[in-house]
């Protein structure tokens, strides 16, 4: 299949789809890929670490054709480059939400569509639906847009009063959710916590609040950050409320 792409103000053309999981399955390895399914990952997958994806992702960014082509594919490493490589400005609220139900585990909901999303000019929206979601991945995915939202938007264009919200929801629920929506709703009070400073005394107050968050991460070495810790490092390195230039990475 041949997809005529636009970069570096130039038109050429490139091998599509096929080349593209031709390439991701020689960078893939056994090892990786037995690290990504303990961690939560399903098939079809070939294991490639994400920092052997950035070659290609400098080839093809902004290639949002591409990018639908191979979420569609629904092999894992091809839909985290297709996150890497999509055009944000031509991402519809429609492309967004047939992401979100079509995740197949939580890195993918988490990162890949989250952090997308939260580029974009739906991600208010499409939180507020997502978090209300029956589906777990599909409500991870709000959270972990919300938490990446905090990140990236300036502070004089954030929804405070939507936040806030949030934040009272995360407060109120947090021990009673499922161990993947605890941890989302973590990280997003962390994030609320150091890339807000209006909001930063009330999220401490709020972890306090909440105390522990007992979450069991199976068989890997990941553990359970603690909010208030996280934010006072923050704070001590003097980088409350700097934001990152974008989420995906």
């Amino acid at each position: 299949m041949i997809v005529r792409m636009t970069f570096c103000s130039c038109d050429y053309e490139v091998m599509g789809v096929d080349h593209i999981m031709k390439k991701l399955h020689e960078l893939g390895s056994e090892q990786t890929k037995r690290t990504l399914v303990r961690h939560g990952a399903v098939e079809p997958l070939f294991g490639v670490r994400i920092s052997d994806l950035k070659p290609l992702v400098k080839e093809f960014r902004n290639s949002h054709a591409l990018a639908l082509d191979l979420y569609a594919t629904a092999n894992s490493d091809a839909m985290y480059l297709a996150g890497l490589i999509a055009n944000k400005d031509e991402m519809t609220q429609a492309d967004l939400q047939d992401w979100a139900t079509k995740a197949t585990w939580s890195l993918i909901a988490n990162t890949t569509v989250a952090c997308l999303a939260a580029e974009t000019p739906h991600a208010l929206e499409l939180i507020d639906q997502w978090i209300t979601a029956q589906t777990e991945l599909v409500a991870a995915c709000g959270w972990s847009t919300a938490a990446h939202y905090a990140s990236v938007t300036v502070n004089d264009q954030i929804d405070l009063v939507r936040l806030n919200h949030l934040l009272n929801i995360i407060s109120t629920t947090i021990h009673d959710q499922s161990d993947l929506l605890k941890g989302v709703m973590n990280h997003c009070l962390i994030s609320l916590g150091c890339f807000v400073p209006e909001l930063t005394p009330s999220v401490k107050r709020a972890a306090q609040l909440i105390g522990e968050v007992s979450i069991d991460h199976g068989e890997t070495a990941c553990k359970t950050p603690s909010a208030l810790e996280a934010i006072k490092k923050v704070e001590e390195l003097g980088k409350l409320g700097k934001k990152k230039k974008r989420a995906r990475c």
